[in-house]
């Protein structure tokens, strides 16, 4: 199974939208991961705070991850996101995401993004289809 962690880690620093989010996996095994990123003020929106959909891409990755850390094709159906407060910019963000229930066909999941001091910013309840 460690292989299979690597290989996940290793496509996620390949892939063209997290390097261009400048997303990393901090940690991953079967039904969890931890990713983090930088907010820099190219993630501001029109109000100056950090980007929802930054936050958001970060949530997502962490998901992939753990959804996909099977080693079964996991797709998501859904994601429901709470956005709970601003993260300080310039900052660390993090998204730590944990398996809640899986079968055959269905894997659902929570997520929770936190900033550099701990913080929470958001929290996603999200729901895979395993294609496998």
């Amino acid at each position: 199974m460690s292989e299979l962690i690597e290989a996940l880690k290793q496509k996620v620093q390949e892939e063209p939208f997290a390097k261009k989010m400048g997303i990393s996996p901090v940690e991953v095994k079967e039904g969890y991961a931890l990713v983090e990123m930088e907010l820099g003020e190219e993630f501001l929106n029109i109000h100056g705070i950090a980007h929802g959909g930054a936050i958001f891409s970060l949530m997502d990755s962490a998901f992939e991850l753990a959804s996909n850390s099977h080693g079964v094709v996991a797709v998501a159906l859904t994601m429901s996101v709470v956005f709970h407060r601003a993260p300080k910019v310039p900052g660390i963000l993090r998204a730590e995401a944990k398996e809640v229930s899986l079968s055959k066909r269905i894997g659902t999941y929570y997520i929770e993004a936190r900033d550099s001091e701990g913080g929470l910013v958001a929290t996603c309840q999200a729901v895979v289809y395993r294609k496998g």
